[in-house]
């Protein structure tokens, strides 16, 4: 999910601030794998605080 979200985000932030141009494709690599580096363990720490405090609070019958 990480992976698939800093390509969207990277993708939709590169087109509004600068446009399809011809660099497009490599500004896009350079800038989702830093995106990714900080996206997979946001998304971890995200779904570890989730599952700890919010599933925790609620009955499941």
């Amino acid at each position: 999910m990480a992976l698939l979200m800093s390509l969207i985000i990277s993708s939709a932030l590169i087109l509004v601030k600068s446009g399809y141009s011809d660099q497009f494709f490599s500004d896009l690599l350079s800038s989702w794998s830093l995106a990714f580096v900080f996206a997979w363990p946001s998304a971890y720490i995200c779904a570890y605080l989730i599952q700890e405090h919010v599933l925790s609070r609620i009955e499941f019958y």
